[in-house]
Parts: structure tokens; C-alpha cells; sequence
């Protein structure tokens, strides 16, 4: 008898420990998108381990007339990462232990959140250990923000059905955009941001429409497009695609679907406005078309990282009905 109440008796204290644990308290985390907090000893982050680690998590974000990196780098001393500090949505932490490893670790301090801890014996293994596993680390940092936006976007979705009604499908954007043109088979979606906008526009093409040099296509098409449809400043002015820049084209799969997705700079004949977008171009088999989603910023004063990541975001959750 006593040894069954004993079992008992263990069994709901392991019951309670396990529910406590389910149950631990994480506060929410913060940090602007596209950052990352970095700690490490302030002598290892102006050494070889800092400058590597800045090499690879600052590379330039695909697609922008001039480099901006595509990780926003915030460095944290050790001693300093205490308290609120810990609560940076996103962690790259590099601690000195004899075991060396590197670990990936959701919602260790906060939530959501990722940390990535680096461990070894010195600069020298950590940066190896680093440097063996940057692209699960930047693919991973990259759909985890992805997932963040559309998280933020949809508090305050916009309820526009012009998508819906004119093409049978749904982008989920915040009701800062606008309609300024609906058409029988061409839709614009505009937000103002200060001295400039972030746009999105929506078209259909035939099935014959990309044969051929699928390359020259995209870019003979989007030409064509702007010229009748997305005028300059000025009267003859019309947007193109930049021609001092080559795009980056990649044929990939969306839920299935063939696509294309072309990222470069656009500008306007006749006048003097550019800026960077980003070009979907994705096969709809049922319907036998080709649906085309862009998006392009223009904001001359300030970084477009953050511009494109947005509209990128938006596209890429595009929606077939």
C-alpha cells in the first residue's frame, strides 16, 4: 500500500513539474524586422570571428539598385544581454564551451523566437561552425521574418475585393494600399510612404504568352506593360526595365504552380525616377493563363530593403481561388 501511494505521489509531482514547464512564462519579443542581435566578447567582435560573422549574415539583399545588407546586425556584449536585452526576436549567441555545436533553439527566451547558438573552445572553431551552417541559418532567419510579416499585416488586412473579382485571387496587405486603376485586365495597388510609394500591380497573360526566350519574354513583357499602363511624371514617360542592370531570373515552384521570379531595377523612359522590383510570373493550368504580380517602390530618401521585403512577402502569400 505504501508503495503504491509512494508511486502515486511521484507520479503527481512529475504531473505538476511537466505542467509548470508547459506552462512557463515567456514575454514577447521585439526588434524590427531583418535584425539580428549578435553577442560574443567585445574582443572576438573586432577579430577575425566578428568580421566573419558580418561577412556572412551582411550580404547585399538580392535585387537593389545599391547594397543594403540583408541583416541588420545589433552587437550585444556578453555581460549586457541580460534582462530585455534577452527578449530579441532573433539571436545569434556565441558561447566559449568544450563542446563545439551549432544549435538552433525556438522560443528559448521569448516568443516567437529564434536563437542560434554557436559553441567551441575558440574564435577559430565557432567561426567554422558558423561558417558550416550560414545558409540553414539565413534561409531559416528569412521565412521566420517572412512568417512575422504576414503575422503583422494581418492585424489590419485591407478588405479591397478588386484582386477577387478581377483575377480569382486574394494578396493579404495592409489597408495603408489603395486601388488608383482597375481595368478589364490590369489592376494597381498604391501606398504612400513619405517621399515616395510602394506598389503593386496584377495582370493576366495568355499560355502562349512566355514562349519562346522565356528570358527576353519577362523583360519584352513588363516593358510592354509599363508603357501602357504605368506612366512618368511627364507626358511620353513610362516605366521600363532598367537596362544598365541584369535582372536575377529563377524559375521555381509556387504550391505547385511554374514560376518565375525576376528581381532588378526599374526606370522611367523620358524621365528621371528608378527604384527596385520584384516580378511573379505564375502559371494558372486551370485557367489556362499566366498570372502576373509585381511589386516596385520608388523612395529616392530612403532604404528599399524593407520596401521589397514587404511587397515580396505579399506576393509570395498570393492566394488562387
Amino acid at each position: 500500500m505504501k508503495n503504491a501511494a509512494l508511486f502515486l505521489l511521484l507520479i503527481l509531482m512529475a504531473s505538476c513539474k511537466e505542467s509548470k514547464t508547459k506552462l512557463r512564462y515567456l514575454p514577447d519579443s521585439n526588434a524590427n524586422l531583418n535584425h539580428l542581435t549578435v553577442v560574443m566578447p567585445e574582443k572576438s567582435w573586432n577579430g577575425s570571428l566578428g568580421e566573419k560573422t558580418r561577412a556572412l549574415l551582411e550580404t547585399p539583399y538580392e535585387g537593389l539598385p545599391f547594397d543594403e545588407p540583408q541583416f541588420t546586425l545589433k552587437y550585444l556584449p556578453p555581460s549586457v544581454f541580460t534582462g530585455f536585452a534577452r527578449n530579441s526576436r532573433n539571436v545569434l549567441w556565441f558561447v566559449k564551451d568544450s563542446t563545439a555545436r551549432f544549435q538552433m533553439i525556438e522560443n528559448l527566451m521569448a516568443k516567437p523566437q529564434l536563437v542560434a547558438k554557436v559553441t567551441g573552445e575558440d574564435d577559430e572553431v565557432q567561426a567554422y561552425f558558423l561558417e558550416d551552417n550560414i545558409s540553414l541559418l539565413r534561409a531559416t532567419l528569412t521565412e521566420k521574418e517572412r512568417i512575422e510579416k504576414l503575422r503583422r499585416i494581418k492585424k489590419s488586412p485591407a478588405k479591397e475585393l478588386d484582386l477577387q473579382k478581377r483575377f480569382q485571387i486574394s494578396l493579404v496587405y495592409p489597408t495603408a494600399y489603395k486601388t488608383v486603376k482597375d481595368t478589364i485586365n490590369f489592376v494597381w495597388i498604391q501606398k504612400e510612404i513619405p517621399k515616395g510609394h510602394m506598389n503593386l500591380i496584377a495582370y493576366a497573360l495568355p499560355e502562349s504568352g512566355l514562349r519562346g526566350n522565356v528570358k527576353k519574354r519577362i523583360l519584352e513583357i513588363r516593358d510592354s506593360i509599363g508603357k501602357i499602363y504605368v506612366p512618368g511624371r511627364l507626358k511620353k514617360s513610362f516605366m521600363i526595365t532598367e537596362k544598365a542592370y541584369r535582372p536575377f531570373i529563377y524559375k521555381t515552384q509556387k504550391e505547385g504552380r511554374l514560376t518565375y521570379i525576376t528581381k532588378g531595377t526599374w526606370e522611367v523612359a523620358n524621365d528621371f525616377m528608378a527604384g527596385p522590383f520584384v516580378n511573379y510570373m505564375i502559371r494558372d493550368e486551370l485557367k489556362k493563363r499566366w498570372m502576373v504580380i509585381e511589386g516596385f517602390t520608388f523612395a529616392p530618401a530612403s532604404s528599399k530593403r524593407d520596401q521589397m521585403f514587404e511587397l515580396n512577402t505579399i506576393i509570395d502569400a498570393v492566394v488562387f481561388e
